[in-house]
């Protein structure tokens, strides 16, 4: 008895020895292992608070500027928050002894991968990006663009949203529209419009002209300059064609020119001033 408590108390002490050396071995690795742990995260730490830094000093930075549109300037700030937090993950892992070649080029390689299975719709953030640095565009002007024309109610990455005159809501995807031609009535503060009145070939056309001058004369929305023109234009098939072309703030487009086409016509008619339209003679002809 007194042999097997001996036996099972050096078996005892030899693996307290085992553990203490395990125990002893984890220690001076993990002394050793120390500054690397404090560094990254220090490394982390740091730089993560650098990059929250740099998104707040860039948002502030484009919104101070006023040419660059807010949903800009959080893509771009976000873009470089997110590219240094990147830069800081792997700088901790470098820290850590992790081969940071190796995993950049991993990351690269994802990254390609992901870019071509979202060419198209990448293709359109890219066109949103142009189309908000550039502003061939704002919200509120009324545009022609892929084929379709609206009243822009809101410019996003991936696409536009266009209002027609009839209220219809019109969604186009950015590259479409950045790859097309772009018509931006708003683009300049006033418009010309120009309207065409028929008279006929018998009418006096000094008179059909001073007619129409007084009507403009009338319009106080019309600008005096550039100043109004009023001339024959074209000797047509069944008419002969006086243009007129007046400026005007682009908001009175409309306006103007609806206003203008009913008071010369009503001045017309109360001066005898004919406007002819296109007839058709029929000639039959009897059986000899």
């Amino acid at each position: 008895m007194h042999l097997i408590s001996a036996a099972a108390a050096g078996a005892a002490g030899q693996n307290i020895d085992v553990a203490v050396t395990f125990i002893n071995g984890l220690v001076e690795k993990a002394v050793a292992f120390l500054p690397s742990v404090v560094g990254a995260l220090a490394v982390l730490v740091i730089g993560m608070w650098v990059a929250g830094r740099m998104r707040g000093l860039v948002r502030k930075a484009m919104d101070r500027s006023g040419r660059i549109d807010q949903t800009l300037g959080g893509f771009l700030s976000s873009l470089v928050y997110y590219g240094l937090v990147a830069l800081v993950i792997i700088t901790t892992l470098g820290v850590f002894g992790v081969p940071t070649t190796s995993f950049a080029a991993i990351i690269g390689a994802a990254g390609l991968a992901i870019g071509l299975a979202l060419q198209g719709t990448l293709g359109h953030v890219a066109s949103g990006v142009m189309m908000l640095g550039f502003r061939p565009f704002d919200v509120g002007d009324f545009v022609e663009a892929a084929g379709k024309s609206g009243t822009v109610k809101q410019i996003g990455l991936f696409t536009t949203e266009l209002a027609t005159p009839d209220n219809k809501k019109i969604i186009i995807p950015n590259g479409k529209i950045f790859d097309d031609v772009i018509t931006n009535y708003a683009g300049y503060p006033t418009r010309r419009v120009d309207l065409v009145f028929g008279v006929s070939y018998g009418d006096d056309l000094d008179k059909a002209k001073r007619l129409i001058g007084e009507e403009v004369g009338k319009e106080t929305r019309i600008k005096s300059e550039p100043a109004p023109v009023i001339e024959v234009d074209e000797l047509g098939d069944s008419s002969v064609n006086i243009v007129c072309r007046v400026w005007v703030e682009g908001g009175d487009y409309f306006g103007v020119k609806w206003t203008l086409v009913k008071a010369v016509k009503e001045r017309f008619d109360a001066e005898g001033v004919s406007i002819p339209f296109p007839t058709r003679t029929v000639v039959q002809e009897s059986a000899a």
